[in-house]
């Protein structure tokens, strides 16, 4: 499979280095070595492996490679004075691909700048819209909401290979990873806040419950989340408000890079899909085109509630409500789409049989709209 960043990519490194990040597994490595092809005499070089680093640390590759591929270079002590000494040094006929696990996005903002030197590119779990000619949009939804939208258990169709895959993915990343953000002791309350987290999909996440159930402080919640964000295990949605500082003091709802993971009903897994695919068509935007476009949730004090959403430079654009069967417009759609006049209202529907609108707002099938997004 192709996929849906190679293209900017290769655009993009024509005139500046590229970081590419995004969660373990989700394709990295996959996506680098095929645009190996692409370029005169490339290389790909694994920090990981002995003989890779030592070509790295000696920058001992071929003079006329076209394209150099590092891959978990920020695991070398300075790393980030390594990348900028051989950008600025390198010859205008090559070009460097920066790859490596969510770590790599939390280290490059701290310490030595990189400014102007780079673009940097979020790599997803497939989406409906990568998958457009492969599989009809209703399957494409089903498929993703069974086995989630990573690449092996996705490809593989098994249920079975899927839970061992997902079993041994989160054992690697509290061995390896977890590790450089927190101690030893604190491992049983994240990977159990994990637990919790799978339970509440879809709902804003009260800091103060949580730390009651954990026995930890609300502060310590703060960071355990900070931490699981930072891994790419789970991602926020908070609620949209014109004061943002506002915004962020409200409770988030918290979403799953993984689809399958999610320990909910259908229409939660549903809602789990359809997040990790606004999500990478907004960072699609914002990576390859600037775009200032975000995903949030609004809810009022009452309990009114919008499921997401999508703001362009701090304006509402879209709000979205997702229902597995239900093709009435929900309450909380009905009162916010009437109080934002020109805001496209939505409802997404898995098991619609048809497209119609409903006092202003349009109910669609999920799998053919999730189609049209970005990426």
């Amino acid at each position: 499979m192709k996929r849906y960043l190679q293209d900017k990519i290769i655009d993009d490194l024509k005139t500046k280095m590229v970081f590419l990040t995004g969660p373990r597994q989700v394709g990295k490595t996959y996506l680098a070595k095929s645009m190996l092809s692409e370029f005169v005499n490339s290389i790909y070089l694994n920090n990981d492996d002995i003989s890779d680093a030592s070509v790295i640390r000696d920058r001992s590759w071929a003079a006329d490679s076209g394209l150099i591929v590092l891959d978990e270079i920020h695991k070398m002590k300075n790393w980030k004075n390594f990348i900028k000494g051989t950008y600025d040094t390198k010859s205008a006929s090559q070009s460097i691909l920066v790859t490596g696990s969510a770590r790599l996005d939390t280290f490059r903002r701290t310490g030595e700048s990189l400014a102007g030197r780079y673009f940097m590119h979020r790599l997803n779990p497939i989406s409906v819209k990568e998958l457009a000619g492969k599989m009809q949009p209703y399957e494409a939804v089903e498929t993703l909401n069974k086995l989630g939208g990573f690449p092996e258990p996705f490809l593989s169709g098994s249920d079975e290979h899927a839970a061992r895959w997902r079993m041994q993915y989160f054992t690697d990343i509290v061995r390896d990873d977890i590790m450089d953000f927190s101690r030893i002791h604190e491992m049983r309350a994240i990977r159990l806040m994990v637990e919790m987290l799978r339970k509440r999909v879809g709902s804003p996440v009260s800091f103060v419950t949580l730390a009651q159930d954990l026995q930890i402080s609300p502060k310590t919640v703060h960071k355990y989340l900070d931490i699981l964000e930072s891994l790419h295990i789970v991602f926020t949605v908070r609620p949209f408000h014109k004061n943002i500082a506002r915004a962020i003091l409200k409770e988030p709802k918290v979403y799953f890079y993984d689809s399958g993971y999610v320990d909910s009903e259908e229409g939660i897994k549903l809602e789990n899909t359809v997040a990790v695919c606004l999500l990478k068509h907004c960072q699609f935007m914002q990576d390859t085109k600037g775009a200032e476009v975000g995903l949030h949730y609004i809810r009022t004090k009452d309990g009114r509630e919008v499921d997401f959403a999508v703001v362009d430079k701090g304006v509402l654009k879209q709000l979205i409500e997702v229902k597995l069967s239900e093709t009435k417009p929900g309450s909380g759609i009905k009162y916010f789409s009437g109080r934002a006049p020109g805001v496209q209202a939505l409802q997404l529907v898995h098991n619609a049989k048809n497209n119609q609108d409903v006092q202003g707002i349009e109910i669609r099938k999920a799998g053919e709209w999730l189609l049209n997004l970005e990426a």
